[in-house]
């Protein structure tokens, strides 16, 4: 009698890690599924972001071309349109970065660091574990009620 109680309570043990395990790997899941469309959210602003600079950028470099090539015309200077080259360096990196392929340029690039040089990505001390975290929350704590009394 005590063998097949024992079995029984074996067999709803299994199912119960087995749920628990299942139950890990979903919300695991759904974990990265939510950072993922977090990070997809942030990278849409910034894109959005970047393409709301060129539209007034580009409209205040255009101004700046016409004004400026205006006034070397009319004092005869040439040296007024100096400033157009360093804002169209301006302009044609913000194109660049919300029309053009920056974006896959620099993944592009990221993942061959990642591939090729990864030593460089280590965090200083090294990643952090659950008991650098703890002795941290504890140093903390400690410090807190030290300056409590």
């Amino acid at each position: 009698m005590g063998f097949l109680l024992s079995k029984s309570m074996d067999a709803n043990f299994k199912k119960q890690q087995e749920f628990m395990l299942h139950n890990g790997r979903l919300q695991m899941e759904r974990q990265i599924l939510m950072q993922n469309q977090m990070r997809e959210r942030q990278m849409a602003m910034q894109i959005a972001w970047s393409r709301e600079f060129v539209k007034y950028f580009g409209t205040f470099f255009t101004l700046a071309s016409v004004g400026l090539t205006v006034g070397a015309m009319k004092r005869k200077k040439p040296s007024l349109l100096a400033p157009i080259v360093p804002l169209g360096f301006i302009l044609a990196f913000q194109m660049d970065s919300a029309y053009g392929t920056l974006i896959y340029r620099m993944r592009g690039e990221a993942e061959s660091i990642m591939e090729s040089e990864h030593d460089r990505l280590d965090l200083p001390q090294g990643t952090p574990s659950f008991e650098s975290i703890e002795k941290a929350r504890r140093a903390r704590s400690s410090l807190s009620s030290f300056l409590e009394k």
